[in-house]
């Protein structure tokens, strides 16, 4: 499995949210680059990247940082988080990132989703982030009354490759990974690449994914785990083989 360290941009700063929450972030880092170098000097070979504000807002607010988060680091580096125009798509392409990741434009515009993975193939992932499995949007402040499981056929059948699945309730509490609803996603769309995220926090739980047996289990974000030290890189990417 591959091991993706979070970076979340608000303000310019890397900051954590706790369940999401933007009111109760806690900052990291001041300078976002220096600590995409850093995963990498540690063994990280790809960063997951969300533009904090870009999902409040419905439009990115981080271009530049993450531009210089890709030119500088040299990782292989997916972006979310308001990407509700072609136009943010095509500039993150641009810019040199590896997958685009699409959230509340891939629930409510399944015919931009076809569109945009026409044009721009496996740089197009789907991010679904679920509460109780339905589908949460907009910075996670809406919950439809759409299944993970249905967003998910719906972007396998839209020729997504990646869908990073975010379970809210677990995101930022240290608990570990919600396995039933990943063993779900990842047998609903056995054609699709399932990056987990939400709850990683400790070597066990990566080897706990792994024990579901699931081929398309791509990989694991961790975040605050990370940053608050409760395990490190290392162990990590130990346990994931």
């Amino acid at each position: 499995m591959v091991i993706l360290p979070a970076i979340d941009l608000q303000g310019g700063r890397c900051v954590r949210l706790r369940q999401g929450r933007a009111e109760d972030a806690t900052v990291y880092s001041d300078d976002p680059v220096a600590m995409a170098c850093r995963w990498r000097e540690q063994g990280a070979e790809q960063l997951h990247v969300v533009d904090l504000d870009g999902a409040f807002a419905g439009r990115p607010a981080h271009a530049g940082v993450i531009e210089q988060i890709v030119r500088t680091s040299g990782l292989a580096v997916e972006v979310g988080g308001g990407l509700r125009t072609d136009e943010a798509v095509d500039d993150l392409v641009r810019a040199g990132v590896s997958r685009a990741i699409l959230g509340t434009r891939a629930w409510e515009d399944p015919a931009a989703l076809e569109r945009l993975v026409a044009r721009f193939g496996g740089h197009i992932a789907v991010g679904i982030d679920a509460r109780d499995g339905f589908v949460q949007i907009r910075g996670w402040v809406e919950t439809t009354g759409v299944r993970a499981t249905e967003l998910a056929r719906r972007a396998e059948a839209a020729g997504v490759a990646t869908i990073i699945y975010t379970d809210t309730a677990t995101d930022g509490m240290l608990g570990g990974p919600n396995l039933t609803q990943l063993d779900q996603i990842c047998a609903t769309v056995p054609q699709c690449r399932i990056i987990a995220s939400g709850g990683v926090s400790a070597p066990e739980h990566i080897r706990a994914l792994q024990a579901l047996g699931r081929d398309n289990l791509y990989g694991a974000i961790v975040g605050k785990a990370l940053y608050d030290g409760k395990t490190t890189l290392a162990e990590l990417l130990a346990a994931a083989g």
